[in-house]
């Protein structure tokens, strides 16, 4: 076990390694414009900057999470952000698209930092200290991508997207230097040394890319076109197999019979559910900014100010995650993800009605960041009680995949019904606008009713027991 004074730093350190999924992340959806024009390549050519990014962390978070259920969680951190801070290097670097992509690709493993930090802080961190401390790691990367947004839109705005990379680096490396000098070096003794599930890692992966790519790729390819479809079919079928080797193999990638708990399968559908709702919400929230006011919805903010807009949602996360530790001991975890919903829901409604003016928009990404805070803040606790420390890395990163695949489904969606409302301008027209928002709400209140269902239900069986 760690000494006294290594514990008490354990977590702000595991919370700066986490930090770096937001850093990365906010290296995407604002550099998109400029990545098109400094490689000479069409808009839609572009978005694979987030398409490989997306499918290299849907790969990578299951892997990530089950080998830091193994002894060597420190060695699986260090390695995961080493080659991150290599990929950000070659991005920087970069002379063509193809080696730009590559590095993007190696950016990916940051989707699989949170499950490893908060394996680190179940097995280190003092029972009393555990749970707040999962709580914060999991809503890092809401709380981060009100920071790590707005420096990515004043360094690309102030000099160029490179440097925007290189600074990614330069945090990736102090977070390697800082996990290298506090987080215990093990390797861990009460952690289990079963085999690596190599066949399900694989399945896995080629199974969800086969999503993702369909996803994603699903509005330029066309929905009914031969390539989106079969890439769902290959998909589905690839991952009905994965389930049928998982239920059979001794050590799973995956445990999925723990899904059969309800909390945890509760946290799970809530992932799929709220990751869509939010990225519909950020993706939209981030176009109105920067859209030219000649569209009469825009507010034509340059990409050196577009960045703060996601600020408040940092604001809003932290904020949550706060007051979650005060009111936690009065009500219980599970409640906090319908009330988190609840918020969600409120806050889309309102970007729904009003987003014509800057205070607005603030205003619309604080509730969000309040509502997701809360929700993400819930999920990793509610999985935590149900399952057993030798499994928790796998458990979250399988919640950290549904957030994911739950996000290219809200960026895919989004960009088909904008895609289907473009004005004269070549810009998204207010209807497109309008309709996309009003998804996002409908998608949101079904995720609200089933939690509030769910809620209520669970309550009336404990009464009648």
């Amino acid at each position: 076990m760690p000494d006294r004074h290594t514990t008490h730093r354990l977590l702000p350190a595991l919370v700066y390694a986490a930090l770096c999924t937001a850093i990365v992340s906010s290296l995407g959806m604002l550099l998109v414009p400029t990545i098109s024009q400094t490689f000479d390549v069409p808009v839609s050519t572009a978005q694979w900057m987030l398409t490989v990014n997306l499918l290299m962390g849907a790969v990578a978070t299951p892997v990530l999470g089950r080998l830091s259920d193994g002894p060597h969680k420190k060695q699986i951190l260090v390695g995961a952000l080493t080659i991150i801070l290599a990929g950000s290097i070659i991005a920087a670097l970069a002379p063509t698209f193809t080696i730009f992509l590559i590095g993007r690709s190696m950016q990916g493993l940051s989707y699989g930092i949170v499950p490893t930090t908060i394996a680190l802080a179940r097995r280190y961190l003092p029972v009393e200290k555990s749970g707040p401390g999962i709580s914060s790691l999991s809503v890092t990367v809401s709380t981060g991508i009100g920071i790590g947004y707005p420096l990515t839109g004043i360094i690309a705005g102030t000099y160029d997207y490179r440097l925007a990379f290189w600074f990614a680096a330069v945090f990736v490396l102090t977070a390697i230097l800082v996990v290298l000098r506090i987080v215990p070096a093990g390797p861990d003794e009460q952690a289990p040394r079963s085999r690596f599930d190599l066949f399900g890692a694989i399945l896995l992966g080629v199974g969800l890319s086969g999503i993702l790519l369909g996803v994603s790729e699903g509005p330029n390819w066309g929905w009914g076109s031969l390539p989106t479809l079969g890439s769902f079919l290959a998909a589905a079928a690839i991952l009905t197999v994965w389930v049928f080797v998982e239920l059979r193999v001794e050590h799973p990638l995956i445990n999925l019979r723990v899904l059969k708990n309800g909390e945890v399968l509760l946290a799970n559908a809530t992932a799929i559910g709220l990751g869509t709702v939010m990225y519909m919400g950020l993706s939209i929230g981030s176009l109105i900014a920067q859209a030219p006011a000649e569209t009469g919805y825009g507010i034509a903010l340059p990409v050196f100010w577009a960045g703060f807009v996601m600020f408040p949602l940092s604001v809003g996360s932290f904020l949550a995650n706060r007051l979650m530790r005060v009111i936690a001991r009065r009500l219980e975890m599970a409640t906090f993800l319908p009330l988190g919903a609840a918020i969600v829901t409120v806050s889309t409604l309102f970007l729904l009605l009003e987003h014509d003016a800057l205070w607005e928009i603030l205003l619309g990404m604080f509730l969000f960041g309040i509502g997701t805070g809360a929700t993400y803040a819930a999920m990793p606790s509610l999985i935590a009680r149900r399952v057993a420390a030798q499994e928790l890395g796998s458990a979250v990163s399988f919640n950290q995949v549904l957030r994911t695949v739950g996000g290219a489904f809200g960026s895919a969606i989004s960009g088909a019904v904008l895609a289907a409302h473009i004005a004269p301008d070549m810009q998204p027209s207010p209807v497109g606008i309008d309709l996309a928002l009003t998804i996002s709400v409908g998608a949101c209140s079904v995720v609200l009713i089933a939690l509030v269902a769910n809620h209520v239900a669970t309550h009336r069986g404990r009464r009648n027991v």
